[in-house]
């Protein structure tokens, strides 16, 4: 790995900077990038990865859907303060991507810098290296940030993982495909696990059918 020259020289990421060492600092720093690509900071190292697959991005918007018409429908008084998609959670040294962050109870906009999101959300890749990463790795670092709930959807096991933060230490339970979950944390929500998954098998069916083709 590489050290990053500690000048005023603008820093461009792109993916020849993957495995990069930086600090937090000079990540939030950063201005320019190759939007090609979305980046990490973990544990002082650059980490570079492809955009969010179709699979992954279909199921999160119509995630965000179903969360702000939630939001509209309880207002003035709805407990969703915000949702925003792929936005980054702070850590010592880390800068860790969502997929989806949530903010509620607050009672007003959010600070996107101080306030801690309520709800993390990931959407699970098939990659082994990813999966590690969602259902290990970020999974500790959000319990000990003090994140309510960490949200793990995994359209290859048909499940949610879900992780509540308590007191006595993380809470999980498995929300199966055709179960629909509830949380305390917005009064009144429900989220049908089988219509996001619904939605991924959909935005996977042109790669499968293109697969079928080549085959013939």
């Amino acid at each position: 790995m590489s050290a990053v020259p500690r000048t005023k020289a603008r820093i461009i990421l792109g993916p020849e900077l993957n495995g990069t060492l930086m600090t937090p600092e000079e990540f939030d720093a950063v201005e320019q990038y190759d939007d090609n690509y979305v980046y990490e900071l973990i544990h002082g190292v650059l980490v570079v990865n492809p955009i969010p697959l179709e699979t992954e991005v279909g199921p999160n918007e119509y995630l965000g859907y179903l969360l702000l018409g939630y939001w509209e429908r309880n207002l003035p008084k709805s407990a969703l303060d915000a949702t925003l998609p792929e936005r980054y959670i702070r850590t010592r040294d880390s800068r860790r991507r969502a997929d989806r962050l949530i903010w509620a109870g607050l009672g007003r906009v959010p600070d996107w810098k101080k306030d801690l999101p309520t709800i993390a959300i990931e959407f699970v890749s098939q990659a082994r290296r990813d999966r590690l990463r969602d259902y290990q790795e970020k999974r500790r670092e959000y319990m000990e940030l003090g994140i309510g709930e960490y949200w793990i959807i995994d359209r290859f096991r048909r499940t949610m993982t879900v992780i509540r933060n308590r007191p006595k230490g993380p809470q999980v339970r498995i929300v199966h495909e055709h179960e629909t979950y509830s949380t305390p944390l917005l009064p009144g929500f429900e989220l049908p696990l089988a219509r996001l998954l619904e939605i991924a098998d959909r935005f996977d069916q042109p790669k499968k059918t293109a697969k079928k083709s080549s085959r013939r």
